[in-house]
């Protein structure tokens, strides 16, 4: 599993987005951005962030540290704010800490330049279904020079229809993947033949030893029980299904890039 840390300190909310994560301390002296179990989205965008920055890693893009944060009562109840402390009251156990970053900042400008890791960002996001790394919501940061993916959670948006059972992972596979909006699209409008080297990289360089090793990470109390997969290592062995099918499959490879 990810390295475990407890909150020791709620700093301040970042107000960004619909999820109010936060910024916190640990007692492993690290600084976090914390996403909470407890926000409107649930345990499976903290499942989809460590999925798909495991996957990330595999590939060469760089994604800050995850650790899981045990937050406790006492933290909720010395919190003025009644918004976070209602967030934090409802986010007790265990949550996401990813690394911040200190000094880091967003993407604002042309990316055409992006190259070889535009690319690789390209497909990370094709591949896992992320529809949320638009102009609009860029979800990358520079840091020591460098581009750093960041919130995953939009992805593997198979996962969110489970409550009756897993379903057919032949549909998550041939699903296709618009990348008309994605910040990335120059890469793809410029230099298509980058796409199709890091897809043949990438079907290297994964499978399932690797996908296997990635869904170790996330926590057991992340995993929720549902028809057909009553224990964490059967939802695991769903989550390999869905993915393993869609490595499979190139349907939803950007045209130009196949």
């Amino acid at each position: 599993m990810i390295p475990t840390a407890t909150v020791t300190r709620y700093v301040a909310p970042l107000r960004e987005g619909g999820s109010l994560p936060g910024l916190v301390e640990a007692d492993d002296l690290g600084t976090y951005v914390c996403k909470f179990r407890g926000a409107g989205q649930g345990v499976r965008v903290l499942v989809a962030e460590v999925v798909v920055a495991g996957i990330a890693e595999r590939l060469g893009v760089p994604t800050p540290r995850l650790v899981a944060l045990e937050l406790g009562d006492a933290i909720a109840r010395y919190e003025a704010d009644e918004e976070v402390q209602d967030l934090l009251r409802a986010s007790i156990g265990c949550n996401l800490g990813v690394d911040f970053l200190p000094g880091a900042f967003g993407v604002d400008g042309d990316l055409a330049d992006a190259g070889e890791l535009g690319a690789r960002i390209l497909w990370l996001d094709a591949f896992t279904a992320n529809v949320d790394r638009t102009w609009r919501n860029p979800n990358l940061l520079v840091w020591h020079g460098e581009l750093w993916a960041i919130d995953h959670g939009a992805a593997l948006w198979f996962h969110h229809g489970w409550h009756g059972g897993a379903g057919d992972p032949d549909r998550f596979a041939a699903q296709p993947w618009d990348p008309a909006d994605h910040v990335m699209g120059r890469v793809l409008e410029t230099q298509p033949e980058l796409l199709a080297q890091v897809d043949r990289a990438a079907a290297d360089a994964l499978g399932a030893e690797v996908f296997r090793d990635v869904l170790a990470q996330v926590p057991d109390l992340w995993l929720d029980p549902m028809p057909g997969a009553e224990d964490a290592d059967a939802v695991r062995a769903a989550y390999l299904d869905f993915l393993l099918a869609r490595l499979g499959s190139r349907t939803w490879l950007p045209r130009g890039a196949a």
